[in-house]
Order: C-alpha cells, then structure tokens, then sequence
C-alpha cells in the first residue's frame, strides 16, 4: 500500500504541481487548501506525512503543526514544512512548533523527494524508543560552572536521577560539551557518539527521529544525550545553530530536560542561556573560585536572564577547614544559596565503581537527601509538568 501524503498549501498551483510530482513517485496524495481543512483531514485520513505550508491565511503552519501535535491522533504524523521563509529563526520556530524537518522552497524536485523518502523511511521504522510529548515544552534545566572542576557534571546526573525518582517522569540528561564529555566514561554510555551524530547533521536534518535515535536509556529511567570523550571533538562547540536546533527538538521530548552546559560563559552558552527555565549555577566555597563564580552570575545577569530563575549550588567537594560557611559564600556572591552538597567522596567513589549517581546508591545517605531537595525545588518552580 502507498505512503499517503497530505499536503496543506493555501497556493492551488503548489497544490497541483507538487501533488502530481509526488503522485509520479507512486504517493497516494490528499490537498488541503487551509490550515483547518489540513487539520480535519489529518484526523480522518491519518496520512504518513504532511507536508505543511508555513505562510497560510486564518491559520498559519506553525498553529497547524501545533494543533496537530497536541491531537493524540496526529501526534506522531511526520510534518514536513515547506516555506520560502528560510531564515534560521523561521526553521527553529517550524522545529518548536512540532515539524519533523524544513525545506524552503523553491527546491528541486530531487531535493524534496530526497527529503520525503528520508522522513518516510524514520517515521515508518515504528514507535520511538522515547515517548514524544505534545501537550506542553519540557521544563529545561541548565547546569553551569564559572571555570572545570566544580562538579557540575555530577550535580546535573544527580538531579536527574532525582527527579526520576522523586516524580516518575520522562526526562533527558544532555552532555553540550563535545570532546569532553565523561558520561560516556562514568555512566558506561554506548555509543557514546550521539552528540557528534547531530552536530555533524545539516540543521534542517535533524529531526525528532533522529534525536530519539541517539539517545541512550539509563537503568535509572534517564534518556542520555553523550558527548564525546575526545579531545579533538571540541571543535564541535562551534557549530551553534546545530545547538540550538537540538534544544528545541529536546524540549519536544519529555517533561524534563537537563542539560550540561559544563564551564565559562562561551559563545553557546550566551547563545541558549535565555532558553532555559532555569539555570544552576555550581559555586566552591572558596575565594578565588566565587570571584569566579559571582562574575559568572552578574554575567548571565548582564545577557538578560531573570535573577528568579538563577539557582546556587555549593559544592563542598573536601573536608577543609579552609571552605567557607554558607553566610560568608552569600556574602561574596551577592547572591542566595539554594542548596549545598556536604563532601562524600566515598559516597561518589562507590558511584563511579558502579557507574551510575551517587544518589540511586541509598536512600538514607545526606547526599541523596539533598539531591532530593533541589529536586522538590525544581519541581515546585514547574508546576505546568505532568507525571507519567
């Protein structure tokens, strides 16, 4: 039986021209000359993909797409956008409304058969192995150090861990930190090549399937996006539209979305800090590093991110008497802490050899306790999510 196709294109001459090119290639086609009329014949007809218009009058594609995303019975219908609005801002707002990939037009008909087959061929593979939610954009997380070896690698796993266990709900833990990545390493995560898959993938290319394609299940419930170990990788963190496409196709993807953002305020980071819901930042009791640390929160500060939405961590790594108290850390960051983290380096050793988070060891250790209160912070300051 022929993949059937719907497209919904307000130009009668679109319709007609592209209908029979496909129609050609052996596709059984269904046109819609509106947004509504589109989305009625989604529900009755449910085709393999629709190819969506972007610029329609009454109702633009980005509503259609939607719509079609928060219908239980189009939420996994492939939507390929087809516009002649070709800025990158008008592809990341066709990926935030729910489109699988984007084309503009015009195109060779090669180009859009190439790019119908390819979708087609990912969709119909079956149900993605992470469930796509629809109803409402993931609450996202990021976790951020002003300078490495802060922990917050450890702190975003954790937190993570966390909240999986104290909400039961889908969440994804992402690694922005081609070529150092070390989930891949401490958490035992194979292929550890996910992150260099997209980056290395056209920004119109990357899709919801392709995404979900990399991803890897932890035990513990998470969805991990790994970034490479290798050094030379790094020269990935460039590759900023790729970022950003990610991100939005993540928040897609569950209910939560933690990303590592690891260290400094690069060019990526200044890029996305705005996106996230919220944003840790991960302090050590020490004067040199909160210096650090307090120019890095006047930083994001500076980029326009809400004060309500920056969360302190302090990680007390050791056992010195040389660490600061919480009111002397307030103090110099001009800033509140949120949570503290006592040392357990036995606690984090055993994790390592287990390689998985410190806090899924036991229940009744002061580090999960921890975790687990920052987690209930979270989702207090997320009350839109749902449990699954």
């Amino acid at each position: 039986m022929p993949d059937k196709i719907l497209i919904i294109d307000d130009d009668l001459d679109t319709l007609r021209l592209v209908g029979l090119m496909l129609q050609k290639q052996g596709y059984q086609i269904i046109a819609a000359g509106s947004g509504q009329q589109g989305l009625e014949l989604a529900s009755s007809e449910t085709p393999d993909l629709i190819l969506l218009d972007v610029m329609m009058p009454g109702m633009d594609g980005y509503e259609v797409a939607r719509r079609l995303r928060a219908n239980e019975k189009t939420a996994r219908i492939a939507i390929l956008m087809f516009s002649a609005k070709s800025q990158l801002d008008d592809k990341v707002s066709g990926f935030e409304a729910g489109a699988d990939d984007y084309i503009t037009k015009p195109t060779h008909p090669t180009e859009l058969q190439a790019h119908v087959r390819a979708l087609l061929a990912r969709s119909n593979k079956g149900t993605p192995a992470v469930p796509f939610v629809v109803d409402e954009p993931a609450f996202l997380i990021g976790v951020i150090g002003a300078r490495g070896g802060l922990g917050v690698t450890t702190v975003a796993t954790n937190l993570a861990a966390a909240l999986v266990k104290k909400i039961s709900t889908s969440l994804i833990l992402a690694e922005f930190r081609p070529g150092q990545g070390t989930l891949c390493y401490d958490l035992k995560i194979e292929p550890a090549d996910g992150l260099n898959k997209l980056l290395n993938t056209p920004s119109a290319d990357i899709s919801r399937n392709l995404i979900e394609s990399v991803l890897v299940k932890h035990p513990s419930g998470i969805n991990i996006l790994a970034a490479s170990g290798q050094p030379k990788d790094a020269a990935l963190l460039n590759k900023v539209e790729q970022f950003e496409v990610i991100i939005n196709r993540l928040k897609f993807a569950a209910h939560f979305v933690i990303v590592d953002l690891g260290s400094g305020l690069g060019a990526l980071s200044q890029k996305i800090a705005h996106m996230f819901n919220e944003l840790i930042v991960v302090a050590e009791p020490m004067d040199i590093s909160l210096l650090h640390s307090r120019a890095l929160l006047d930083n994001l500060v500076e980029l326009g991110i809400d004060k309500n939405h920056l969360l302190v961590a302090v990680n007390y790594r050791i056992r010195s008497d040389a660490q600061l108290s919480v009111p002397q850390v307030q103090e110099r960051l001009n800033y509140p802490v949120d949570v503290t983290f006592t040392p357990a380096p036995e606690l984090l050793q055993q994790a390592a050899r287990r390689q998985t988070m410190a806090c899924l060891i036991t229940l009744e250790s002061l580090t999960t306790q921890q975790y687990s209160s920052l987690a209930a912070k979270i989702e207090a300051r997320a009350p839109h999510t749902t449990k699954k």
